[in-house]
């Protein structure tokens, strides 16, 4: 039944159907270049032209968003438009959105002051303390509590950019593996129906073994480095024992991952339709009690709190900018992989399924993992997540090892590069600030791919 007015447009119903998808299979591959546009300016533009992005990134997306946005609009029509519009940004991109902004707001409003002078054995549990905190706090929101107390502890040594290298591997990534919260793919995984204990369960054996052989290498490589020191701060002073402030944000903390998960199991099966989207009434109470959360937040937390953590809303900006342009000129390249063989990706999709149909779960974990080193991990989960098979039920049933094979993939190997994952680029930048000389993008790719890309040989055999 049509309606009119506002009503059409605002009004509480019983779930149905999302507005009609695009059809793939009438696709061309052009339409996938603004979204290989907006992933190749992310990874090439900081590399040749630092300065520039920095300056102008949120208008080179915009620039790619609307070169995409005008001829779709032109070709299929204004309604068309509008829907993907509409899914792509009232579906995934505010609630992603606003997650990370919670989380990103909680952490930077908990404070840990004091001093340690730092040994193997410190570092080493601190980067354990932090990959235990990245599944509950999310990886950005872990990263940003721990990095500078880490960087203040060994201040006084030479020898610590692997310590920043390996900080990145297991707290701006690894760690996340657990849960939804941990990391943007697994919460558009979340989005899109796998229900939080899948993914605990699944992600927990490969994770606590990345883990554990993470933090032991670690160990042996830092007690190397910590001898070679040729003299460390007088006398190893005192140390002043880490101070705790913000303690309000804690409490915040947990009522957001209640928002989450009860968002996943409470289904009154009532919706918003909103501009022909299904909005489902669990998501919007979930996203308004988040950013309920975050403004208090804001209000409760001290201000000399977030001075000392030198809070400011630059990296939250940044990902809000890239990736509007992301989900938006995506939405056609999910489309095309949705249309299987019959679409213009199919030899993408042969690469990944036997001829019997099933899918190659190793090339699958290898595939979504590589590009998700050089391109950004949650929207390559999003892709292959619909190549797959595209419905949750079924891929964390039948399909429950091709699942965890994406969801490793872009985890794990967002870690690679620096343009990996969101956290990435975030702790670089507060490293070097700290006087940390880190390595650039190819240096950075030395020092994962010696001590990953073995550990991630190791994940295909003993879990595909």
């Amino acid at each position: 039944m049509q309606q009119k007015g506002l009503a059409g447009l605002l009004f509480l119903v019983p779930v149905a159907a999302q507005a009609a998808d695009i059809d793939g299979a009438r696709l061309s591959l052009f339409w996938a270049l603004p979204f290989a546009a907006i992933l190749l300016s992310i990874a090439l533009f900081p590399m040749f032209a630092e300065a520039f992005w920095h300056r102008h990134f949120g208008k080179i997306v915009a620039a790619i968003t609307l070169g995409f946005l005008l001829p779709f609009a032109s070709w299929f029509g204004l309604p068309a438009t509008a829907g993907l519009l509409a899914h792509a940004l009232l579906v995934e991109y505010l609630p992603f959105l606003i997650l990370l902004l919670t989380l990103y707001t909680l952490s930077g409003g908990i404070l840990l002051s004091g001093r340690l002078h730092a040994t193997p054995w410190l570092n080493t549990r601190i980067l354990a303390l932090g990959a235990l905190l990245a599944p509950v706090m999310g990886t950005t929101g872990a990263a940003m509590l721990l990095i500078r107390p880490l960087l203040r502890a060994n201040k006084g040594r030479h020898h610590k950019v692997h310590v920043v290298v390996f900080f990145i591997f297991l707290v701006g990534n690894i760690g996340g593996g657990l849960t939804p919260l941990g990391d943007p793919p697994l919460f558009l995984g979340f989005l899109n129906g796998v229900s939080f204990n899948w993914t605990f369960i699944h992600m927990l054996a490969p994770v606590l073994l990345s883990e554990a052989l993470l933090l032991a290498t670690f160990f042996l490589l830092d007690r190397h480095y910590f001898r070679k020191e040729r003299h460390l701060p007088a006398a190893q002073a005192a140390d002043e024992p880490l101070r705790l402030s913000g303690h309000v944000n804690l409490v915040l903390l947990m009522v957001a991952i209640g928002a989450v998960l009860l968002s996943g199991v409470w289904k009154p099966r009532l919706a918003l339709s909103l501009l022909g989207v299904s909005l489902p009434l669990q998501d919007l109470a979930r996203d308004v009690t988040l950013l309920v959360l975050t403004g208090l937040s804001l209000w409760l937390t001290p201000r000399w709190v977030r001075g000392s953590n030198e809070f400011n809303w630059h990296p939250i900006a940044e990902v809000a900018k890239l990736f509007v342009g992301i989900f938006i000129t995506i939405a056609p390249v999910i489309a095309m992989l949705r249309a299987g063989a019959s679409g213009p990706l199919d030899g993408l999709s042969r690469v990944v399924t036997h001829a019997s149909g099933q899918p190659v779960d190793p090339a699958y974990f290898w595939i979504t993992g590589l590009l998700s080193s050089f391109l950004d991990n949650a929207p390559t989960y999003l892709v292959f997540f619909n190549m797959a098979a595209g419905d949750a039920h079924r891929l964390m049933g039948e399909l429950s090892s091709t699942l965890r094979a994406i969801s490793m993939g872009a985890v794990f190997m967002g870690a690679m590069t620096y343009i990996g994952n969101a956290p990435n680029f975030m702790i670089k930048s507060i490293a070097s600030h700290h006087r940390v000389r880190m390595p650039g993008f190819f240096g950075y790719l030395a020092w994962s791919g010696l001590f990953l890309l073995p550990l991630f040989v190791l994940l295909t055999l003993v879990f595909f």
